[in-house]
This record gives structure tokens, sequence and C-alpha cells, in this order.
């Protein structure tokens, strides 16, 4: 019989001490059976936690520091992340304990110093060595070990116990049987073990990694912009890896400040890895903290912690972006040339910002916001090309959401762009606005077109660089091509809205209505309260002859756009009384619409001269002129010369 391996407790007097049952409250921690029980249920607890639990539960309440921590649980030779370590082992005792860290009931925090527990704690000796039973309340001293027997000594244990003779036994057959029990169990060991080892390396194989939002841990609310900031930057960084997919930000920021298990947040996400951690700025020095987790199986595979001056932290991003790439074997894999001269401190912190806004508030105030930080950064640092690229995104930005005019925006955002790639012709971020105005301004689709593939070139995992091509290839009615760019970029962000909203209109364009309203559909899934989708869903089945469906489907995107229940009353009654067309008629006399919506309008009812009018307007407004070319809703225009003439001012016909 193969011998069993057990834990024991070791002090540095050598002595062997046998484990505890210690309890406190309804909880039982059997040392012996290294096992957590409430009411005589055992509870799930991972390894680290549970030997912290048990350093602090032997400590007589006494303050164990963290460097204590520490050196008990890794030692001081192994490399790794303590810091976040201890944090998630005491988070982890904390869950399972149901333990309120402002009101504990077990474990309490001294700040900046370490971790006392502070339960009533009552310990029962098993049988000693002496064959003796003690029953007192007691505690193990300070300079007790808890470590697991090597192979050698449970070999050893083994052969005794198989040689174990009334009398005592003579030395030399002590040794014959301890070698004989490793004639057979040291080749055993040889074969397993590294076979065990191989399949460890290849069940770890990532091929794709989902940062999740970086923790602010500097107790400072306002430094969640710089928080935020770091993550998108750090996903941005590990997007030019052309092996690696790596999940975007809309996705990953789902899950900021929502604890849930790494392995079920990558299964939704559809990712091998996860990059999580945390970041604290203070004063001039930025501190992150970063680990990489396989996740189907929970598997901690690196940890590191960066301390770095503010002026540092672009090398300080490269470097962990690198670490994680090497960790996962793509180090050959390379992501082109980095830059190597960081920014102005103040001006990243400013960059920071104007990213937080773009990203996270999607208004005309947060708009304006991002455009007031992003020109801060240009003007404290004027030679950083990213600086720029941020103005040229925020300059877009405004005009997608009406804070700025088209023919007002676009030129700006041009002219940021084209400055950030004069400074770094490999930046991402440039080409991709680059491209959307070259294709929304200028109508230069070849233009664009080289812009987008430079974009996706220099970052794989960019999901805006695919969604943006998508977007001209649909334009170009390439419909095929541009499902499939814009499925790409659903699988680089699953869970962002926006992209969601695009595969169904993708479809739309291709005329594939039935999977255009599935996306759709899905998309209004994650955001209920959006217009768009309900807007798209209406032409869909406007074009597939389901009258009610496409009335019902406006009517939710008047409701969602903030119309009066008066209108929708006016609309809901004009369609009961004279079906679609008294309905259309009605919104034309409401006049509530953009130019485009209004040429479609005059359109389905066979107003040619209005239809032309309003496209006339939206032309000059470069109001949604991307679906002039596969529009179902403009079919009846498109026998008419002037149409023809409006595919050639565009630069669509030639």
């Amino acid at each position: 019989m193969a011998p069993e391996l057990h834990v024991i407790l070791r002090g540095k007097t050598g002595r062997t001490l046998t484990p505890d049952l210690i309890t406190f409250e309804e909880f039982e921690l059997d040392c012996a059976r290294y096992e957590l029980r409430r009411r005589g249920r055992a509870l799930k607890l991972e390894k680290i936690p549970m030997e912290l639990l048990m350093l602090l539960a032997t400590a007589e309440g006494r303050l164990v520091s963290r460097e204590e921590i520490e050196e008990r649980l890794w030692g001081n030779g192994l490399f790794v992340d303590a810091e976040h370590g201890i944090n998630t082992a005491v988070r982890k005792i904390r869950q399972v304990f149901e333990d309120d860290p402002e009101h504990p009931r077990f474990v309490q925090t001294v700040p900046r110093k370490g971790y006392r527990f502070i339960a009533r704690v009552t310990r029962t000796h098993e049988t000693g060595n002496d064959g003796t039973q003690n029953g007192r309340a007691s505690v193990l001293t300070p300079d007790t070990e808890l470590i697991p027997k090597s192979l050698v000594e449970v070999v050893i244990e083994g052969a005794n116990q198989a040689a174990s003779p009334v009398r005592r036994p003579s030395r030399r057959l002590g040794w014959i049987g301890i070698a004989v029990a490793l004639s057979f169990v040291w080749p055993v060991y040889n074969f397993v073990w590294p076979r065990f080892e191989h399949h460890g390396a290849q069940s770890a194989a990532i091929r794709s990694v989902a940062v999740l939002p970086l923790e602010n841990i500097s107790g400072d609310a306002s430094e969640e912009h710089f928080a935020d900031g770091m993550t998108d930057e750090l996903i941005a960084m590990l997007a030019k890896y052309r092996s690696l997919r790596v999940i975007s930000r809309t996705s990953v920021m789902q899950y900021k400040k929502v604890r849930r298990p790494l392995p079920e947040i990558a299964r939704e996400l559809g990712a091998d890895g996860i990059v999580e951690g945390s970041v604290v700025r203070s004063k001039d020095r930025v501190r992150v903290t970063s680990r990489l987790v396989y996740a189907p199986t929970d598997t901690h595979l690196w940890a590191e912690t960066f301390d770095r001056p503010v002026g540092d932290v672009l090398s300080l991003q490269q470097e962990l972006s690198q670490r994680i790439a090497e960790r996962v074997e793509l180090a050959s894999s390379s992501p082109g040339r980095l830059q190597a001269v960081g920014p102005e401190p103040d001006a990243y912190v400013a960059y920071l910002k104007g990213r937080y806004f773009v990203n996270n508030e999607r208004s005309v105030e947060g708009v304006r916001k991002s455009i007031e930080y992003a020109s801060q950064a240009v003007q404290i640092d004027p030679k950083w090309a990213l600086a720029w690229a941020g103005l040229s995104v925020s300059y877009l930005s405004a005009t997608s959401v009406g804070a700025l005019p088209a023919e007002e925006g676009f030129p700006q955002a041009k002219q940021a762009a084209q400055k950030a790639l004069q400074l770094d012709p490999n930046l991402p971020e440039g080409h991709v606005v680059l491209g959307e105005v070259l294709e929304n301004l200028d109508f230069d689709y070849l233009g664009a077109e080289r812009e987008f593939r430079r974009a996706i070139e220099l970052s794989p995992s960019d999901s805006y660089g695919h969604q943006t091509y998508a977007d001209l290839l649909a334009t170009l009615g390439r419909g095929d091509e541009a499902i499939l760019e814009i499925q790409l970029a659903h699988q680089l962000d699953p869970m962002s809205f926006w992209v969601s909203r695009d595969v169904g209109r993708m479809f739309y364009g291709a005329r594939r209505y039935d999977e255009a309203i599935a996306a759709l559909r899905a998309a209004a899934e994650i955001n209920p309260n959006s217009s768009v989708v309900y807007n798209w869903l209406s032409w869909c089945y406007d074009q597939k002859g389901m009258i009610p469906e496409s009335v019902e489907m406006d009517l939710r995107d008047e409701a969602a756009n903030g119309a009066s229940q008066e209108k929708l009353a006016q609309l809901r009654a004009a369609f009961e009384k004279s079906g679609q067309k008294g309905y259309l008629r009605k919104k034309l006399d409401l006049g509530e619409e953009d130019a485009y919506a209004l040429a479609q309008i005059n359109a389905r009812l066979g107003n040619r001269d209005e239809a032309f009018r309003w496209l006339d307007k939206a032309y000059e407004q470069r109001i949604a002129f991307g679906l002039l070319k596969v529009d179902p809703e403009l079919d009846s225009l498109r026998s008419d010369t002037r149409f023809q003439a409006h595919l050639r001012r565009v630069n669509l016909l030639k």
C-alpha cells in the first residue's frame, strides 16, 4: 500500500507536532485534514487562503505582520507578488466566513501593518508523539511552520511503517527497507511527474486574454480615471501582439468592481487567460500589481509588481505587456517598435482623463470634457504622438454625439490624427481616426481602406479597427466582407452594445434580414434603452413586410428618444386610422427627424423631389451617408438619374 501524504508541523527545534482541531463559533479548522468545516459541512478554501487562515488562527490573537505572512507562505526565495496574494487570500477568507471588513468577527485589518484573528479560539490536540491525549485549549508557538512532507520523507515513513516489527529493528535493516521503497517509488516519480508538468504546460496554453479593470487602491475615487486609463493602455499594447486575441475594453469594463469567479468571467468573454491587478498613484510614483491566471483551472501563472516614477509609466506599461506576452509564449510575436521616451507626467494624466471621459460618458458634456483634457495633454507635451491621437478621437466622438457639427469636428479630428502620425507613423489610433475622416468627410474610400488595414496590421486585436473597416466595406457594397469583419470585432468585444448593433447593421446592408433581426435583438438585451436598435429593427421588419412590428419598433425608438406621450398617441392613432402611409405622413408633419431619415420617409411615400431635397441636406451635414449605396429604404429612388448623381458626388459610382 502506498504511504499517505500528510501535512506535518515542524518547529525550529526540529520537534514534530501533531496538528490540532481549532474551533471558533460554528466553524472547525481541521489542520490534519487541511479542511474548514461549518457545522460539520466542509467549505471550499484554496491552498494559500487555507494556510493564511491556519497562521492567523494559531497566533493567539497577536498581530501577524504582512512581512511575516509573506515569509511564511511564500518564503524569501520565490519571486511572487505577495502583496496582491495576501489581499486576495484575506478576501477569500472573508468571503467564506461572510465577514464584513468594516465590522469583522474573525479577521481584523490593521492598516499598513497586518492582520489579527479576533474570534475566540479553542484548540484540541490530537494524539501526540508520546501517545497521550491533551484536550486543553492551546495554540502553536510562533516558530511553528506548516510544511508538506517531501517525497523522501513519505518514502521513509512508508518504509518504517512497512518494516516495523514488534522489537526494534537494526539500523541496517531500516536502510534496506528505505532502499527497497525508493526502488519502487523513484521510477514511478520520474515517470509520472514530468508528464504531469508537461500536461500542465499544455493545459495552460493561452491564445486569448482579457485584462480586467485594474483596481484603484489609492483610496481616492478621483483616481478612477487613472486606473481605467492604465487598463486601456495595457489592452492597447497587448492588442499589438499578432498571435494573441485580446478582449476589448468595452467588454471587460462590464466587470469593473464585480466579484465573480474568474473561470466564469473567462467563459463569458471567451478568454483562456485573465489579467487582473491594481494600480495606485501617489505624488510622482505609480505602482502596478498584476497577475496572469489560466482561467479554465483558475491557476496562477505569473505575478509581479512594478513601481516607477510617473514619467516612466509608458515603459512600465511596455514592460508589463511584454512580461505577459512572454508568459503566454508570444515573445517571438513582436508587437513592432515601442516608444522609448515617455510623456511628461502631467501630460499623461491629462491624456488619461481625456480617455476616461470619451470612453465612459457618451454625452455632449462628457465629450467636451475629453476635448478639454486632451487639449491640455498636447499643450503640455506637443511632441507626444499619443496625446494627439487622443485629441483626434475626442474630436471624432464630438461629431457622433452632436457636440460639434461634422463640418467642424471632422477637420479637427483629421488635423490631430495627421499630427500624431507625423510623430509616430506606427500609431494604430491615428490610422483609425484618419480612415474615418477620409471615409466620411473626403469620401476617399481607397485612402480610408489603406488606413484601416494599416491600423489592423499594427493592432490586430483592436475591435474598433475591425468595426470601422466593416463600416467602410458596407458603404462600398461589399456586404459579405463587412459581415466577416464585424464578426471579428464581435469576437474581440462580445459585450459591446455598439459592436453587437453593427453586426445587425451589416446583415441589414447585405439584406439578410432574419440574421439582422437576431443580432439586433441580442444588442437590445445589452442595452434595452437605446433607440438605435429599435430604429434598425423597424427597417428590417418593414423590408420583411411585417408592418405592425415595424411601426411598434419605431414607436419604441421614439419613446427611447424622449418623445412625449402626446406624440406617441398621435402616431399610434395615425397608424390605426390610415395604416403605414398615414403613420409616415404624421411623422413628416411632426418634422422632428434628421435629414437622412426624412429622405427615407419621403422615398417610401413616393415623394421623390422631397426625398432628394433631404438627401442634399444630409450630404451637407454628412449624416448617415454610408448607407446610400445599400439602403433598401431608398430602392424607389435608384432608377432616377438624380440618385446616380448623388452616388457620384460621394465617389460611390464612377
